[in-house]
């Protein structure tokens, strides 16, 4: 990447692929005219290598989290979705926006009050945005790509306390895979209080979280049943999962418990659908279930003397404390995971990109390219 500048030798405009509303992949546009935003006080500008894709981008591209969507995840805009409720935080967006929330790039400028020291750092960047008087208040949180424009462009501002200076030999390709799915990855081990020992079955272990979620649960000691499509088995077992389930069994749950050896302790779900309730049975009394996401489906069934008698834990995990990303950081520092890039795409083929995302063939992370 080019060294850091000055403002003044800044470029006017910049290429950026432009979401213009709810719909289809043809709702994005990349173009080469977009003004390169300027820091704030506070703030930095990142010159962005490269940019990891997230469910986020397709959820809010199609309008998945509107209440009025009840369907599983898919690549085409949803007739149904409310715009004034068709972002994560159940409220309206503004278009056009630039998603991207998965960001490795080079400091190249700061605003004012924010330290100079960062310009030419190499950064990783936590994707929540948080409230600088309150930043421990999930209700003011906002998300890069969703209520500021992120990633998907050669330039983004952020705020200075949200970018990490990164010092290993990963490339940056490989960097922009951790930020969104890692982090969330570890919150919900985190939230679930992952002890060394316990045991933990990975729906959905294919994907960014999946993945994540298999290294990290070994990081903390665990015994790791995943579940994934067969073809990607061999994969799955590679990142470290004790023991491995195809999701095409005929009971899924009842196949992970077996190879378990016994029900579990936690249960990690990013899926949904269907099997939730199965995942429900398949705790030991005063298990958790945790969850962030439902691709196949948000919803589903509950028998609430499930939930009480066997006296279950349920939680959500969405917005983390900054200490979650300041773990993840850590933990790349060291060597103790490392990232899985499912394929790399350039910022013009980014609705080739997003289609391929949700075909899910993939292992691991989806990265776009931006500058070289």
């Amino acid at each position: 990447m080019s060294p850091a500048a000055p403002h003044s030798d800044l470029p006017a405009v910049m290429r950026a692929a432009v979401l213009l509303g709810t719909g289809g992949p043809e709702m994005l546009e990349v173009r080469s005219d977009v003004p390169v935003p300027r820091p704030g006080p506070g703030d930095v500008l990142v010159q962005v290598a490269a940019c990891g894709m997230n469910n986020t981008d397709i959820n809010t591209r199609v309008g998945w989290y509107s209440r009025a969507v009840t369907s599983a995840t898919e690549s085409e805009g949803f007739s149904e979705a409310d715009p004034d409720d068709s972002g994560w935080g159940r409220s309206g967006l503004s278009f056009p926006r630039i998603q991207g929330a998965d960001i490795a790039g080079l400091v190249v400028s700061v605003g004012e009050g924010t330290d100079a020291g960062l310009v030419g750092r190499r950064v990783l960047v936590d994707p929540w945005l948080r409230d600088r008087d309150r930043p421990h208040d999930r209700e003011l949180a906002g998300y890069l790509g969703s209520e500021r424009d992120g990633g998907y462009a050669e330039y983004c501002t952020v705020p200075g306390e949200n970018v990490y200076p990164v010092s290993v030999g990963l490339s940056d390709i490989e960097l922009a895979s951790f930020a969104c799915s890692w982090s969330t990855a570890e919150h919900m081990l985190q939230r679930s209080r992952l002890d060394p020992g316990q045991t933990i079955a990975v729906p959905g272990a294919s994907g960014g979280v999946g993945s994540a979620l298999v290294q990290l649960a070994k990081r903390h000691g665990a015994r790791v049943v995943a579940v994934a499509g067969r073809s990607k088995l061999a994969a799955v077992r590679d990142l470290g999962a004790d023991a491995v389930v195809a999701r095409e069994s005929a009971d899924v749950v009842a196949a992970a418990v077996e190879a378990n050896g016994g029900r579990f302790d936690v249960v990690a779900d990013i899926v949904g659908g269907d099997s939730f309730g199965g995942w429900l049975e398949g705790l030991n009394r005063g298990g958790c279930y945790v969850t962030s996401g439902a691709i196949a489906g948000p919803i589903v069934e509950l028998d609430l003397r499930t939930l009480y008698l066997n006296d279950l834990q349920l939680h959500g995990a969405t917005v983390y404390e900054p200490q979650v990303f300041a773990d993840l950081v850590g933990y790349i520092e060291r060597g103790e995971i490392r990232p899985v890039v499912g394929g790399t795409f350039p910022l013009e083929e980014i609705r080739d990109a997003q289609e391929a995302f949700a075909a899910k063939r993939h292992v691991g992370s989806l990265v776009i390219t931006v500058t070289a």
